[in-house]
């Protein structure tokens, strides 16, 4: 349901940028690449606190 969620507030976004000809603050590739590095960070980092708690245990 999330999924769902998240694309009908980006067609929504997307829509009210065209309707108000506007452009976008980043060009889609710097975008994704964005997204994809707050993916990476949102995984890494229960990942890298596991590992300082085994170092430090």
């Amino acid at each position: 349901m999330s999924y769902f969620i998240s694309l009908v507030i980006g067609l929504s976004v997307g829509l009210l940028y065209g309707a108000l000809d506007f452009r976008s603050p980043a060009p889609p590739a710097i975008a994704l690449i964005g997204l994809l590095g707050m993916l990476a960070g949102e995984k890494l980092w229960p990942m890298g606190r596991q590992l300082v708690a085994g170092w430090v245990s």
